[in-house]
């Protein structure tokens, strides 16, 4: 799952990039509205934080822009005001959700949860293809009795690939989805995980590879 947050708060946006990442989220984060809006235009997110109070433009100026450009991403507006009329004005704006400041960081993880199982492209908790099973809540991955934890960017990298077994994901789309699109990560990196996570395929003795596509990307396929 991939977020954009929207904070000019730097010690707010370092902490909840913190919260985020530490629970298996790709993130993105922006100062200010302008940017927020060029990202989220430009860009594939499952979902969006909001600050409403940002220089440039305000979050309910962003909310309102890309709404009527079409976005239907899932956004909570995340903010000090909290006012029932603001709420209101939120909410009748486009957004899904609304969490005045200051707030728990188990209850935003909670309400973001939600917000994602509500989108348009509802997933399920739990991805499976062939006995494998990839749950979304615990992050382990599993087959039969054996089941193992996985690191953030493995995590994110066999969601990809278990969401549609048998399509290709390409090397770009995943330095898109997990590492973003201004990063200065080597593409090389995408190797690097891909052969961790076929080690722990072998490990789990699952009847599952994922194959390489010379010159295009990888795909989750069952052995021959």
């Amino acid at each position: 799952m991939k977020l954009l947050i929207a904070e000019d708060d730097k010690d707010i946006s370092r902490a909840l990039t913190a919260l985020f990442e530490h629970n298996n989220y790709a993130v993105d984060t922006v100062s200010n509205g302008c940017d927020a809006y060029d990202y989220a235009a430009g860009e594939s997110y499952d979902g969006i934080i909001l600050d409403i109070m940002m220089p440039g433009m305000d979050g309910l100026e962003v909310l309102k822009a890309l709404r009527s450009a079409g976005c239907r991403t899932p956004v909570l507006l995340l903010t000090a005001r909290a006012d029932i009329e603001d709420r209101v004005n939120g909410l009748d704006a486009g957004a899904d959700d609304y969490l005045p400041k200051p707030f728990a960081a188990s209850e935003l993880l909670a309400r973001v949860r939600a917000m994602l199982r509500r989108r348009e492209n509802y997933q399920a908790d739990v991805l499976e293809f062939e006995g494998l099973a990839l749950n979304l809540s615990t992050f382990e991955l599993s087959f039969g009795s054996i089941s193992m934890r996985l690191v953030s960017r493995e995590f994110q990298m066999l969601q990809l690939l278990m969401q549609s077994p048998g399509a290709v994901v390409s090397t770009e789309q995943f330095m898109e989805r997990i590492w973003g699109w201004d990063s200065d990560v080597e593409v090389s990196i995408v190797w690097v995980y891909i052969s961790n996570l076929r080690k722990k395929l072998d490990k789990l003795k699952c009847p599952v590879n994922i194959r390489a596509v010379r010159g295009v990307g990888y795909c989750m396929e069952k052995k021959q």
